[in-house]
């Protein structure tokens, strides 16, 4: 099937040749994409980050729990380290404002893609650090925690608020 832009309307051939119209492109107004932004509020990457920290400490928590081992705890506990001090780094670059200055597009773009390959650098050195800093290390405890905090990610996206949901009704 391929689709075809025909005078503003969509219209997609299937490998019969047959074509069906689409509704076409409608072009939000500027009381229209405020409304949606009002009803969508972007997600800070500080919450993320403060949802990956407290999925760590439930998770060392939870290492502790199961194994009362202490170098089991502290591995875990570093594992959450290795993925939440590194996305500290990138939400701090990520957050700086580079306002309305022409290229401001690209320098975004530019600092999105360094800060995510300083994360990476962070996040692997902490790692070949592991063995050294945290004594009586658990391989297996670390990466479950790690992939636990890497995975909140998404349930932070889940969990975002919507405006209309925590302000009371106001009436006019």
């Amino acid at each position: 099937m391929t689709d075809t832009f025909d005078h503003g309307a969509v219209t997609a051939t299937a490998a019969d040749g047959n074509t069906e119209q689409d509704e076409s492109f409608k072009t939000w107004t500027k009381e229209e994409a405020q409304a949606w932004r009002r009803t969508n509020p972007p997600l800070s990457p500080w919450r993320v980050v403060a949802a990956q920290a407290a999925a760590g400490l439930l998770c060392s928590a939870a290492v502790w729990a199961l194994t009362q081992r202490n170098g089991a705890a502290w591995s875990a506990l570093y594992g959450a380290a290795a993925v939440v001090l590194p996305s500290v780094l990138l939400a701090r670059g990520m957050t700086r404002n580079l306002g309305n200055t022409p290229g401001a597009a690209a320098a975004a773009a530019f600092r999105f893609m360094l800060w995510e390959i300083v994360k990476i650098g962070a996040a692997v050195a902490m790692l070949l650090a592991a063995p050294r800093v945290v004594p009586d290390l658990s391989w297996p405890a670390l990466l479950v925690a790690m992939v636990v905090c890497m995975k909140v990610n998404w349930w932070a996206l889940l969990w975002r608020r919507k405006p209309g949901l925590t302000e009371p009704n106001k009436k006019v």
